[in-house]
């Protein structure tokens, strides 16, 4: 049995299904806007960090979404090149819920005025360029 469609069947079947696809529930425990970019509070324009040193990350959760759907990452760059220094804080290890992260500057880093961290999560955003100086 051969099945043979008009033009305008064909179009009717096409704007069918899209408009089904439209109108489907969003997958369960996800909302279709949970995209977030809070604000770096720390590092800013004046901070200066020591290589080798323990220093803290901070961003405001104030209007954090009630779900976050990825796991957060943070990264040092230095001349705008993500992740350049590598990775602070690896995927996974912390929640961007949490507001801060305890991070350790990686001694090999050289001393410079162009970093930046890279808070990776639903949205990558970057801090304004600060310091690092040598132990």
């Amino acid at each position: 049995m051969q099945f043979k469609l008009s033009l305008s069947s064909v179009l009717a079947i096409i704007a069918a299904t899209a408009v089904a696809v439209n109108a489907a529930p969003a997958v369960k425990g996800r909302n279709v806007l949970d995209v977030w970019s809070p604000r770096i509070i720390s590092p800013d324009a004046t901070t200066v960090w020591l290589s080798g040193s323990t220093v803290n990350v901070t961003w405001d959760t104030s209007d954090a979404p009630v779900l976050i759907s990825n796991a957060a990452a943070i990264t040092l760059n230095k001349d705008d090149r993500i992740a350049s220094e590598g990775f602070l804080k690896e995927f996974g290890s912390f929640s961007l819920l949490d507001g801060s992260a305890e991070v350790t500057v990686p001694a090999t880093v050289k001393p410079g005025k162009n970093y930046s961290i890279t808070l990776f999560g639903d949205s990558g955003n970057s801090s304004p360029h600060f310091q690092i100086t040598a132990a």
